[in-house]
């Protein structure tokens, strides 16, 4: 009798456990989830593809929250590298090399690109090599884990995640070449090879190769056409100059623009003590950014271009880490075409 009541009782306990397979399909909601789920049917209804609250609160049932992502981005930044101490990280033999091998790989689709966009092929390339250097690292984590943890646990930046975690559940799973519980990028969202947010995915990603979907993590044609739309959108002039290295006078007159839109003229900089070598009408929109150098400050007189590039990520280093990395891909191809 004593057995058979163990097991009696052993069986009730394990009644009024919720079985793991249940739990794991119905999870708490995320912190105002409610209020997320009318935002998102409302801007799908807007936007003429209308998704059932139901649908949404599926997709973040799929959504789990992550502590290791809050903790990545809640670590104190660390000490700002000067430009002769960031230059090198991407300004490498190895980060050239390996860019005049991936160029000369697919010269002809990045070439074919490049003409029908008017975006160099090597700042593709550059652009590719910088975010992940070429295709090696492109992220482990859930897209829709990512945002989620980000846009519901992380009060700082939430406005921006939930803006980003909106637009990939509006995207829905049709543009995309998983599903989007099974799409995987940056610790922050960012997705594929050149690492758009949902955002810029929306505006910008190209099915190249017009199969009907977008796969920014394994068609090549996607991914190059994709990152030259990026530059267009926010207006990149076909042939039009990027930054020029200026000697500055004496008695050069001291220049703290607040940005990088080229809100002077290379001829008023020249004026103002910033000349350069370079023959360009001096009507040139353009303005002044200036880097701590190994022997010193380094003036540059950058223009439309080099403002284009710091969309792709604000900081003029990493702009100007991109067009220098462009330049080496293409003088290293140029000449490995001529031998």
């Amino acid at each position: 009798m004593g057995a058979f009541r163990s097991i009696v009782l052993a069986c009730a306990v394990l009644a009024a456990t919720p079985s793991p397979s249940l739990s794991a399909r119905n999870p708490p909601p995320h912190p105002g989830q409610e209020a997320f789920v009318r935002e998102v049917v409302a801007a799908s209804r807007d936007a003429g593809k209308p998704l059932s609250a139901r649908a949404v609160r599926t997709e973040l049932a799929r959504a789990v929250y992550r502590p290791a992502i809050i903790e990545l981005i809640s670590r104190p930044a660390e000490k700002t590298k000067p430009w002769h101490e960031y230059r090198p990280i991407f300004l490498n033999a190895k980060r050239i090399e390996d860019g005049v091998a991936f160029y000369r790989e697919h010269r002809a689709l990045l070439d074919e690109i490049a003409a029908s966009y008017g975006v160099p092929a090597e700042l593709i390339v550059a652009i590719i090599g910088v975010e992940t250097n070429y295709g090696r690292i492109t992220g482990k984590y859930r897209v829709v884990d990512a945002l989620a943890t980000l846009a519901f646990y992380y009060p700082p930046r939430a406005d921006f995640f939930r803006g980003e975690l909106k637009q990939l559940l509006l995207l829905g799973g049709a543009p995309f070449p998983k599903a989007l519980h099974e799409l995987e990028g940056s610790y922050a969202g960012a997705m594929g090879w050149g690492q758009f947010m949902p955002t810029s995915f929306a505006k910008y990603a190209r099915d190249h190769d017009a199969d009907g979907r977008i796969d920014l993590w394994s068609s090549k044609g996607d991914i190059f056409a994709s990152i030259a739309n990026y530059f267009v959108g926010y207006g990149w002039q076909t042939r039009g100059p990027v930054a020029h290295r200026a000697t500055r006078a004496n008695d050069a007159r001291t220049i703290t623009p607040g940005g990088y839109d080229p809100v002077y003229s290379v001829g008023q900089l020249a004026q103002w003590g910033y000349a350069i070598d370079a023959a360009l009408d001096p009507e040139t929109p353009a303005t002044l950014v200036t880097f701590e150098g190994e022997r010193g400050p380094e003036h540059w007189v950058v223009q439309q271009n080099f403002y284009v590039i710091t969309r792709y990520n604000r900081s003029p280093m990493y702009s100007m880490a991109v067009h220098q990395l462009a330049q080496a891909i293409g003088q290293g191809a140029a000449l490995a075409v001529s031998r």
